[in-house]
Formats: C-alpha cells, sequence, structure tokens
C-alpha cells in the first residue's frame, strides 16, 4: 500500500513497509501502555510481519507484537 502521505490503520500496512506514526485513538490505558512500549506520536518504525495474525513490529531496536485489534486503533503514514 503506498497513499501518498494519508493517514491509514496499522493493520492496512504490508510486511516490510516502513511507516511513521501519527496517532493512537485507544483510550488512556492503551495509550498510555503503547507509549511506554516506544509507540509515541513521530516515531518512525516498520512493520516486520503483517500477514493476518497479530502484527509483528520493529520498534527502537524493540520487537512488539499488536493484535489486530489494537492495531487497528493506531494512526500511521508512510515514512
Amino acid at each position: 500500500m503506498n497513499p501518498l502521505n494519508s493517514q491509514f490503520p496499522l493493520t492496512m500496512v504490508a510486511s516490510g513497509q516502513p511507516v511513521r506514526l501519527i496517532k493512537i485513538s485507544a483510550g488512556r490505558k492503551l495509550t498510555r501502555r503503547l507509549t511506554e512500549l516506544g509507540l509515541t506520536p513521530g516515531v518512525s518504525f516498520e512493520v516486520v510481519h503483517n500477514h493476518g495474525g497479530p502484527l509483528l513490529l520493529a520498534v527502537r531496536n524493540s520487537r512488539l507484537a499488536l493484535g489486530q485489534g489494537m492495531a487497528s486503533q493506531i494512526l500511521v503514514e508512510t515514512a
């Protein structure tokens, strides 16, 4: 997927694609937890694996696995 710098949910990102986090549209607890894990607005990261199950992300020298429900609440743009 290559929309020209438009925002889209993390679930729509193909494996291997670098993206930049725009916004987390979740509740306070989930937003705080994701922020603690390094997912802050403006951070660039790569989707390592997205084949229908949990997404595997490479963020700030770490790997994170997020379920589809969480990932659908994260808006990103192409990096």
